[in-house]
């Protein structure tokens, strides 16, 4: 399943679904007629037609749909008038919510839930409710995925052919998503959805970076009622490029130990808490977009101690180990084959013991941001439950934008505009001096691509590659309780057994009650 055949799946089910499958076509025609349909034309009606309370669902064929003709009389007396309210557009009857997350640079063997080493329970708790797929594709780089995530479309088609930094003034690289594009959240919210994106935004020009606006290319122009997160391709941890909506914010000050992947699950979480207190009933539509795994990786330290040792093992050896388990899952054909590692990268067991060390340490920080995000994931998923919402939301889980990003060079970099800027070979005595406080905020690093071509096992290449699967193959798990009823199908090919699903549950139970006490625990030590 392509990321196109993902959006209007998503899209049909969600909707059409909602609807019971009828749609009205009286409105459509109408309006192509030039004439202002009536509101009884439109959809399904709720409540007194005329009364301020009086609500409508539409076939949507037509967005938005165009203003009903008044229904009201007018008299010259007040007393011999008659006032009609327009029905307030909402979602049909038993529409779901929708959870849309995607993470950032993380390949196919990152996760646990596709063969990985860093425990990811969040994903592994929506695989095992509902379907794993396992041949779910983006593009190579971040702003072309998500362009064509939230428009349904080839990312070219949407003005991203490459990201929006590199963008130019020829069309499909002008990192514009033009009219003619509607994304989800301009559906959804058309259709009455409450809409909302937290995270990462690299959808918007870097051109339009300003208070001044324009706001067309922001998130609010793109139909999300609610902003809450970053500008460009990635931000600092400990002290983001952070906006709610169109203001900038400064949430870190006077704050020791924040770091942007807790505050924005405790944003998610007060913003479905308030909308659940307003209006229990609207359904959301909620676009969490995380930082993690894109560099700057920056955990907290009591997630990079939980991997201290985890690999010491190597790249080479962990990409076995991740080939073996994936053979095991079956999120891979029995008789695949492990691809070569490539003569430019050095074998594990030609190190010195100082770049061993370093690299090492790289990866636990990694791992770190990794299990750490899917986390915080974990949280607002289980919001989500505690409200009693679980069953009728679609949640829609994929690991990684494109595959793992190589930009740390080969040796990593405790910096990575150092990489950016041609500097790909800080030494290794040098970020030594740094491997107690890798991640703190008195590093920017990255990681030694060899472990990113470890982490997109079984395939070759990485990120910014979209000739291999290394750079556009992703982990991708979606559950709907409601309507999915097969736990932990594959859409492709079978994936766990029924025993090994229950063991997956249990440990997600089990691994979120140790996290959670132990992360409370840290917490208020900080």
């Amino acid at each position: 399943m392509n990321r196109r055949q993902l959006f209007l799946s998503t899209a049909k089910a969600a909707l059409l679904s909602a609807f019971g499958g009828t749609w009205l076509s009286r409105s459509a025609k109408a309006q192509m007629a030039g004439s202002a349909p009536t509101a009884a034309s439109e959809g399904v009606i709720q409540g007194t037609l005329g009364d301020p309370s009086a609500t409508l669902s539409i076939d949507g064929r037509v967005l938005p749909p165009a203003p009903p003709a008044f229904e009201g009389v007018i008299k010259q007396s007040a007393t011999g008038s008659t006032p009609w309210w327009p029905p307030r557009i909402v979602p049909p009857e038993g529409a779901p919510n929708v959870l849309l997350i995607m993470t950032d640079d993380q390949g196919y063997g990152v996760s646990s839930t596709f063969g990985g080493v860093i425990p990811t329970p969040a994903l592994d708790r929506v695989a095992a409710a509902g379907l794993r797929y396992t041949q779910f594709h983006s593009a190579a780089l971040c702003s072309p995925t998500r362009a064509a995530l939230i428009t349904g479309r080839n990312h070219h088609t949407a003005g991203f052919g490459v990201i929006t930094e590199l963008s130019t003034g020829f069309p499909g690289y002008d990192s514009i998503i033009g009219p003619e594009n509607a994304t989800v959240g301009r559906v959804l919210k058309e259709h009455g959805y409450a809409t909302s994106w937290f995270g990462k935004n690299h959808n918007t020009p870097g051109f339009q970076y300003s208070l001044a606006g324009p706001f067309d290319q922001w998130p609010s122009g793109m139909g999300f009622q609610y902003f809450y997160g970053f500008l460009g391709g990635e931000t600092d941890q400990w002290s983001p490029y952070l906006f709610r909506d169109h203001t900038q914010i400064f949430p870190w000050i006077d704050k020791p130990g924040y770091n942007l992947t807790t505050d924005m699950a405790d944003e998610a979480i007060r913003y479905m808490r308030g909308l659940d207190a307003a209006a229990p009933e609207q359904p959301f539509f909620l676009y969490y977009a995380t930082g993690g795994t894109h560099s700057p990786h920056q955990p907290p330290k009591e997630w990079i101690d939980k991997f201290k040792g985890k690999f010491d093992i190597g790249w080479n050896a962990l990409r076995d180990v991740i080939f073996a388990n994936q053979k095991r899952l079956g999120v891979i054909p029995a008789d695949t084959e492990l691809t070569e590692w490539p003569d430019s990268l050095a074998k594990w067991d030609t190190l010195s013991a100082d770049e061993k060390k370093l690299f090492a340490r790289q990866a636990e920080v990694f791992a770190a941001y990794a299990a750490y995000t899917d986390y915080e994931i974990g949280r607002v998923i289980q919001e989500i439950e505690d409200q009693g919402k679980l069953d009728n939301t679609l949640i829609i889980y994929i690991c990684g934008d494109n595959g793992t990003s190589p930009e740390g060079s080969t040796l990593g970099t405790p910096n990575v505009y150092t990489a950016y800027n041609g500097v790909l070979d800080v030494p290794v005595a040098e970020q030594l001096k740094l491997y107690d406080v890798w991640g703190s905020p008195e590093t920017y690093p990255h990681m030694a691509v060899a472990w990113s071509w470890a982490f997109d096992t079984p395939f070759k290449w990485t990120k910014q590659i979209a000739s291999h699967f290394g750079g556009t193959r992703q982990g991708l798990a979606i559950s709907w309780p409601d309507r999915i009823k097969t736990p932990a199908a594959s859409a492709r090919s079978s994936t766990t057994s029924s025993t090994s699903r229950r063991r997956s549950s249990k440990r997600w139970g089990s691994r979120r009650r140790r996290w959670s006490t132990e992360y409370r625990k840290s917490r208020s030590r900080a």
